[in-house]
């Protein structure tokens, strides 16, 4: 199963109990502006741009949204706060859809997504991706050290390594760091590969935080700092 297949096969499991029982600040989850209740931290977040659907998107994010639904069985908050840009929404999407093709395997891209996500204080990602890569085969206690950027395996440890190390240094890293990545066996496809899943994170990660998206995935702690 590769690594898109994994997430659109993930996602539909995770989030339509989910979808199915939401409601928005002014009706169901259809709402332009939705809001989640979190009891644990007693506060409602409501999303800082209109989390549209089919009915209230522009018109040339609804053939996006209509893949999305069609491929997850329903439209994640997180696609439905893009949308609102039909060029943001196709460059995600697509995106997605590129590295799904790719060399790096369902595993090794939920791990590096959940640990940008915890570098960047990024719930929603965290859960998402936390979730994703129980279903992509990762156990609890592998997702939780990748969420650490660590790892036993040499090579999923050395790429953990380097994404962290991107985004804490804002990509200003050494020939080193590169270099390390080359001693544990990857090749230069796979190491464009995953400065391609970092970046593509750090994307849906500020989108998530910026606009405040509401989490639609069990969640997850991030990591105290």
């Amino acid at each position: 199963m590769n690594w898109y297949v994994s997430w659109t096969y993930g996602i539909r499991s995770c989030c339509a109990r989910r979808h199915s029982g939401a409601h928005g600040r002014h009706g169901p989850s259809g709402s332009q502006y939705h809001s989640t209740y979190h009891p644990e931290r007693s506060f409602i977040m409501t999303a800082r741009v209109p989390l549209v659907d089919q009915r209230t998107a522009p018109a040339a994010s609804v053939t996006a949204i209509e893949q999305i639904q069609t491929a997850f069985g329903v439209v994640p908050n997180m696609f439905r706060a893009v949308a609102n840009s039909p060029a943001a929404l196709q460059s995600m999407w697509g995106s997605f859809g590129a590295l799904g093709g790719g060399t790096i395997s369902a595993q090794l891209g939920e791990k590096i997504a959940v640990a940008v996500a915890d570098r960047n204080r990024c719930e929603y990602c965290l859960a998402a991706h936390t979730a994703l890569g129980r279903k992509a085969g990762a156990s609890a206690e592998e997702m939780a050290a990748a969420q650490a950027g660590l790892s036993d395996e040499p090579k999923t440890a050395a790429a953990l390594a380097f994404a962290v190390k991107v985004v804490e240094a804002r990509g200003q890293i050494s020939e080193t760091e590169v270099a390390s990545l080359r001693q544990v066996g990857f090749g230069d496809e796979e190491i464009v590969e995953i400065l391609a899943h970092v970046a593509l994170n750090l994307f849906t990660n500020y989108v998530n935080v910026v606009f405040n998206v509401p989490v639609d995935f069990p969640g997850v702690k991030l990591i105290a700092r």
